[in-house]
């Protein structure tokens, strides 16, 4: 569709992108975002679009990236991905790690690209919601949990200190790219999902089929024991 756009939806863990990025892709037309240049899982998905991993791990990037762009873009030829904070320098590298500039090695191989920064305002809630996904294994819902969970002032205060440095990494690297990415707030994703994905399809210069109603899979995991948590911790802290 001429004036569309691609896009990297760029953010860290529990800011909703899965939940965003469900919403958008169920549209049919906003690409299709998902994490494959993870680093852990970048294997699982170069096997899986039919790029040849060797017995060292080892495959070509470039015919990875391509794969990529093919299996992330919708017929009408727009292109999607979700990148967490500490992956671009990777994606760089295997891209062209002689490129003047990140976005050059980007547009080389995807095309001219938007970026949607996806930010959560309660860092805390995001903090707690990380602490207990690592705990328990449960990251989406309706995975099964693995072990059970326990409140860790000290790694919820760790995970605060964590996640002001991948916030400031995005907006550091946002500025010398020359990029004003698209801001979507955890929050009113979470508030009004239809809403949000509809402004952002107007941002990509699209509009979602006729009928199109947001029924994401992915819902919000915040229980009580996050309540407790949260209120433990913001007590400590004063």
């Amino acid at each position: 569709m001429a004036g569309a756009w691609s896009y990297l939806v760029c953010g860290t863990p529990r800011t909703g992108s899965t939940l965003l990025c469900s919403l958008l892709a169920s549209t049919g037309v906003a690409g299709r975002p998902e994490s494959y240049f993870r680093e852990p899982d970048e294997q699982t998905w170069a096997r899986r679009l039919g790029v040849p991993v060797d017995s060292d791990g080892s495959f070509d990037y470039l015919a990875f990236a391509r794969a990529v762009r093919d299996a992330g873009s919708t017929p009408n030829g727009v292109f999607a991905a979700r990148v967490m904070w500490g992956t671009m320098p990777r994606i760089v590298a295997g891209l062209d790690p002689t490129a003047a500039r990140d976005l050059d090695a980007l547009t080389a191989a995807f095309g001219p690209l938007r970026f949607v920064h996806l930010r959560r305002y309660d860092v805390v809630g995001q903090a707690v919601s990380w602490a207990r996904a690592e705990q328990t294994g449960c990251w989406q819902h309706g995975d099964r949990a693995t072990a059970s969970p326990r409140a860790d002032l000290d790694q919820i205060d760790d995970l605060v200190r964590t996640i002001a440095e991948h916030d400031a990494g995005w907006r550091g690297w946002f500025d010398r790219q020359g990029v004003e990415p698209w801001r979507v707030r955890y929050e009113d994703v979470v508030a009004d999902p239809d809403r949000a994905a509809r402004e952002l399809l107007g941002q990509l210069g699209v509009e979602p089929p006729a009928g199109w109603r947001p029924d994401p899979p992915h819902r919000r995991q915040a229980d009580e024991v996050n309540a407790d948590w949260d209120r433990r911790y913001r007590a400590r802290r004063g």
